[in-house]
């Protein structure tokens, strides 16, 4: 995003210390918490995840299938810098399929700077040579407000990636009066997220976002507004 303007017990009591005093015990690698994604149901504007406002802050985001509904398991982390939000969204992409590279070493791969990642084509390029797979197509949105043939094939992406277990990358354009929950409501929003999720029923799309606006980090969105936030950008399915 780049803003514009265990407890173990031990018994020690009959045989004396166990542990030598020079000796540092392994602490337990913290678990990452895992979340359900329709405990709450898929209107749009449902929050999954919230509150988690620490930079790296990661989270396990569980699978979901229904008649309608097709969410993914991905690792959800939270942008490391203000910048980093083209890093982050491939990162959450990538865990669908491996573990992923950390931030930083995305944030190189995609020639991320302190303006940003440059364009989606960048983010195609390196989910594509992470994965090793020719998946990944930039797919360019040119036209606010989008065409009936642009909102159609950005609905068959996702629903046709998401079946395939493949995470969306989109860059968007966040302006005042149509924004995601949380977002600055004063300022235009230029930023990578990614969709992990649809809901045929509803209509809805699940984005898991690195920027955790007011600490928003998964919720549904309609389709049809986050057909109307990538244009003039793109993205990559």
């Amino acid at each position: 995003m780049r803003r514009r303007l265990m407890s173990t017990a031990i018994a020690v009591a009959a045989v004396g210390a166990l542990v030598s005093p020079g000796i540092a015990q392994a602490k337990p690698t913290p678990r990452t918490p895992s979340v359900s994604v329709l405990a709450h149901g898929s209107k749009a504007g449902t929050a999954v995840v919230s509150g988690h406002h620490q930079p790296g802050t990661r989270l396990k985001i569980a699978p979901a299938r229904t008649a309608d509904a097709h969410t993914l398991q991905v690792d959800y982390q939270v942008q490391e810098t203000g910048y980093w939000c083209g890093p982050a969204s491939t990162r959450i992409a990538l865990s669908a399929r491996i573990a992923p590279p950390s931030q930083a070493d995305l944030a190189a791969q995609l020639g991320t700077t302190e303006d940003g990642t440059g364009h989606i084509g960048q983010v195609t390029g390196v989910l594509n040579a992470n994965l090793g797979t020719g998946w990944y197509e930039t797919k360019e949105m040119p036209d606010d407000p989008p065409t009936q043939a642009q909102r159609d094939l950005l609905w068959n992406d996702i629903v046709a990636d998401i079946d395939h277990n493949y995470p969306v990358v989109a860059n968007i354009v966040a302006a005042p009066g149509n924004q995601p929950p949380g977002y600055p409501s004063d300022q235009t929003i230029y930023h990578y997220f990614t969709v992990i999720g649809y809901d045929d029923a509803n209509r809805t799309v699940l984005i898991a976002d690195p920027a955790s606006f007011s600490g928003n980090q998964i919720y549904w969105l309609s389709f049809d507004q986050l057909a109307t936030l990538i244009p003039p950008k793109g993205y990559t399915a």
